[in-house]
């Protein structure tokens, strides 16, 4: 246990320190929130009921998606997962260390969002709060865990910008928070349920928790549990 909270600790000391986690979990969603924050909700006034939900999702899609796939390819792509067998470290302590630090800075970045929006924009707060941010710890989860499947499928850098791209493009622009939703094409709505963006913007809008929501987001969860399995006694085996 000692072992495994040491690494945690040292992970977060290296995300930290880290830029590109730095600009993906901090940086650029706050900026965006900065300026597209007082665009939302000059075209739009109602916007404010719900800008807060909005801006967390598209910040937690970017550190989840942007963010933590190249730190996983880091460690399981180079010399760093053979350090791991000679000294028998379990292959997974990487992926577990990388989520639980990932986890909890994209925490904190939806809370200065959460704290900040009514005093910059008047945003109007979530009316339930335990639902919120208990709505809020699940959609980080589900978005870290599809994240760690592409860090752990995809080895080359190259190739895992260019899908990190098409996986965050496609749950910003399909999940509701740009527009409705409802202004889709009825095949591009479905496709955008597919994504734990539609369904965490979803139940963190919904004034009362609605089990129906959380559903779709534990059935992603598991199956990217299962995949994340499969791939790391694949890595086990080379």
């Amino acid at each position: 246990m000692k072992a495994f909270l040491y690494g945690v600790g040292l992970q977060w000391k290296l995300d930290i320190r880290s830029k590109s986690l730095l600009i993906t979990c901090y940086v650029v969603p706050l900026l965006f929130f900065a300026v597209m924050g007082g665009i939302f909700t000059s075209v739009n006034p109602e916007a404010k009921n719900t800008l807060i939900q909005s801006m967390t999702v598209m910040g937690v899609s970017m550190g989840a998606m942007i963010g933590l796939p190249p730190s996983l390819a880091e460690i399981y792509g180079s010399d760093i997962r053979k350090m791991y067998k000679a000294n028998g470290v379990p292959l997974y302590l990487g992926l577990v260390s990388v989520f639980l630090s990932a986890f909890i800075h994209l925490l904190i970045m939806s809370g200065i969002i959460y704290l900040t929006a009514p005093v910059l924009f008047h945003a109007e707060l979530p009316a339930n709060l335990p639902s919120y941010f208990g709505s809020l710890a699940v959609f980080i989860a589900v978005s870290l865990s599809v994240g760690s499947v592409l860090g752990l499928l995809v080895k080359s850098q190259a190739k895992l910008t260019m899908f990190s791209q098409l996986l965050f493009l496609p749950s910003i622009m399909l999940s509701g928070i740009m527009f409705p939703a409802e202004l889709l094409p009825e095949t591009l709505t479905y496709a955008g349920k597919l994504l734990p963006a539609a369904w965490g913007y979803q139940m963190m809008s919904d004034r009362v928790f609605h089990p129906g929501n959380l559903w779709p987001l534990a059935a992603i969860l598991a199956a990217a549990a299962v995949i994340c399995g499969l791939l790391l006694r694949m890595l086990k085996s080379e």
